[in-house]
């Protein structure tokens, strides 16, 4: 168990005034023991109790100890009624809220209402607890981000100098999957997209057999995992040649993002670094065209818990990562969006990547 991170979980849900918090997410299970439990459709969870006496209850099919995990385990076996959340709930404090925290089946949590007859007003969610405690990176973190990101810089590098060959863009995809593997990096940390032209305008785009053209954009939004934390960034280049407009384009998507960033500093409210990029693609035209957040948190998974959005009144806080990259997407003809990742200072903001965001033409 990593005593740092749980004892900042107990502040949380004392200041929340949360006696009790069952933790059921697998991302925030390993985060809080150091042990990576895919559970599929069984049960493994922690019972979180502000008095420190906490406890595992894990299906018999993971073979943890009590040492791996830090805290005593309750073992149950898929023939237990309910898969086991009977013993779980029998854990549970009824006189007490009860938190609950969120990816969890819906049935382990109705057989533990039904088990414990209490009002409903009684159970909260109460996933912002573990959340909020991810949202702030420590310095390890840091520098592991840090770590990923100078890879990713590599690989987008790397990437950048296959477009020459005219690969496929599921071609480029697969000579990824290789870059990552050479630099150490264990596998994507989300499925790559490589967007040629047309194709581009789709923010989402699944990559196809489709091949560059001149003259068309080239989107590159990539990620890898190393040591346990994610990288994530856009570019977009273009190939041979770049039209008038799609120049106006990429040159309005790349002031948008520098001037987000810009904005980013300690107090400063998450929908206003997105309004610094959205009002900026407004006032040159393009409004209708910038059609998703302007960014999402990041760490451990690809996209944790907070966001860069017009509905995000949270304020920015130091050690918080997440990502800035606007987007124009016109279909039918062009695609452009440039990502980077920020690490929130003392006074201002550190950008994670280094790969240089001017205009690129390929050969």
């Amino acid at each position: 168990m990593n005593n740092e991170r749980m004892n900042r979980v107990l502040k949380e849900m004392a200041q929340q005034h949360l006696p009790q918090l069952v933790v059921s997410d697998q991302a925030s299970i390993s985060y809080l023991t150091g042990q990576s439990i895919d559970p599929g459709e069984r049960l493994v969870a922690l019972i979180i109790r502000e008095n420190g006496h906490h406890v595992a209850v894990v299906n018999r099919l993971f073979p943890v100890s009590e040492s791996d995990l830090g805290m005593p385990i309750i073992v149950v076996d898929d023939t237990d009624e309910g898969m086991g959340v009977l013993k779980l709930a029998k854990e549970l404090d009824k006189s007490q809220p009860i938190a609950v925290e969120k990816n969890w089946a819906a049935h382990f949590l109705l057989d533990i209402m039904k088990e414990i007859d209490v009002p409903i007003s009684q159970y909260t969610l109460s996933s912002n607890v573990i959340d909020k405690v991810r949202a702030i990176k420590t310095e390890d973190e840091i520098e592991k981000m840090l770590d990923a990101s100078h890879d990713n810089d590599l690989a987008v590098h790397q990437l950048i100098g296959l477009i020459p060959e005219e690969l496929t863009e599921l071609e480029m995809t697969k000579r990824l999957e290789k870059i990552y593997h050479d630099l150490g990096n264990d596998g994507f940390s989300f499925e790559p997209i490589v967007a040629y032209g047309a194709n581009g305008a789709d923010p989402h785009h699944m990559n196809d057999d489709s091949v560059v053209k001149a003259g068309d954009s080239i989107i590159l939004d990539i990620g890898g995992i190393k040591n346990g934390y994610c990288s994530d960034m856009t570019r977009t280049v273009f190939y041979k040649d770049v039209s008038e407009k799609s120049r106006d384009v990429y040159e309005t998507v790349l002031e948008a993002n520098k001037r987000a960033i810009a904005t980013v500093k300690p107090g400063v409210r998450l929908c206003d670094i997105d309004a610094a990029a959205r009002d900026y693609i407004e006032s040159k035209g393009y409004g209708e065209y910038f059609t998703h957040r302007t960014g999402h948190f990041i760490g451990t998974e690809v996209h944790e818990a907070g966001d860069v959005s017009a509905s995000n009144t949270n304020k920015v806080s130091e050690g918080m990562i997440f990502s800035i990259e606007p987007g124009i997407y016109i279909p039918g003809e062009v695609g452009v969006r440039i990502e980077d990742l920020v690490v929130v200072t003392k006074d201002g903001c550190k950008i994670l990547n280094e790969y240089p965001k001017e205009l690129i033409i390929i050969d």
